[in-house]
């Protein structure tokens, strides 16, 4: 089975910079899928069923909270670990992303070791 992985953030050089980070991951099979949205996030999700999410929290159109939300809460996909990237590191959005859903936080600027570490231990589950 081939393993998914969603990158979306509004903004391209911070996709792109992900994509870096994590491209050692395609030899390994995995599939790299890019939204710039919330709403193309959301479609994707359910279309593709994704493994892992990296998920910008600040974007437009619907932020990263709100897709969370739809896709733990109302969709019920909780097969999908969803990882939220924030600027903020204030202790009450991590705790926000946590209760809308989401199994983890990193805060930006990220290391893109940890990244790639922590994106290896969940797709080898």
């Amino acid at each position: 089975m081939n393993k998914k992985l969603l990158i979306v953030d509004d903004e391209s050089h911070i996709r792109m910079l992900i994509e870096q980070t994590l491209e050692d991951l395609e030899d390994e099979g995995v599939e790299l899928l890019f939204a710039e949205n919330g709403q193309q996030a959301l479609e994707l999700i359910q279309k593709e069923e994704p493994n892992l999410v990296f998920l910008d929290v600040m974007m437009p159109i619907m932020n990263g909270m709100e897709v969370c939300q739809k896709v733990k809460k109302e969709l019920n996909l909780n097969n999908v670990y969803i990882i939220l990237l924030t600027a903020k590191g204030q202790e009450v959005d991590r705790q926000k992303g946590l209760d809308m859903g989401a199994d983890r936080y990193m805060t930006k600027p990220f290391d893109p070791d940890e990244m790639l570490s922590i994106a290896e231990e969940i797709l080898n589950q």
